[in-house]
């Protein structure tokens, strides 16, 4: 399987896939409400809502990267703030999650292994492990607050 297939497969199944690590980012999301995703966990944790805007920005970041822009801290920021917790609000959250994970799969898909496997345009030294793919498994783990492991999941 060429690597940009291989990674592929591993974006579509840590989103809403069969993931190695458990459930996919969908299905831990599924039935959140606003009010639990704007919860703050005890000592300082992020909230839901927070690592979903931050899962978003660096989905962007990393598209961007492919796209051949300077590597940086997503344009939302790395933990941008997420306002007024409304249902809409949260609803468009979750929403771009879902374009930013469409978009992200797109531009690997797109991408030759030759091109894939080229550092970007990044100063800084390269990122150890393969990234997104991984980094989906902890900021999944970090969303079992004490909220959602009280929550049933049927």
């Amino acid at each position: 399987m060429a690597e940009a297939a291989r990674l592929v497969d591993q974006l579509k199944r840590a989103h809403d896939g069969d993931p190695w690590h458990g459930s996919p980012v969908k299905e831990i999301l599924k039935g959140v409400t606003a009010k639990e995703a704007a919860a703050a966990p005890p000592r300082g944790a992020h909230s839901i809502w927070a690592i979903v805007l931050h899962m978003t920005g660096w989905r962007n970041e990393v598209a961007d990267r492919a796209a051949g822009k300077p590597a940086g801290e997503p344009v939302t920021g790395d933990w941008p703030e997420a306002g007024d917790p409304t249902p809409v609000r949260w609803t468009q959250a979750l929403a771009a999650l879902d374009a930013a994970h469409i978009r992200l799969v797109q531009a690997v898909a797109a991408m030759s292994d030759d091109r894939l496997l080229t550092p970007t345009n990044d100063s800084r030294s390269r990122p150890l492990g393969p990234g997104v793919t991984c980094y989906d498994s902890s900021m999944a783990s970090s969303s079992t607050t004490p909220i959602m492991r009280g929550r049933s999941r049927s």
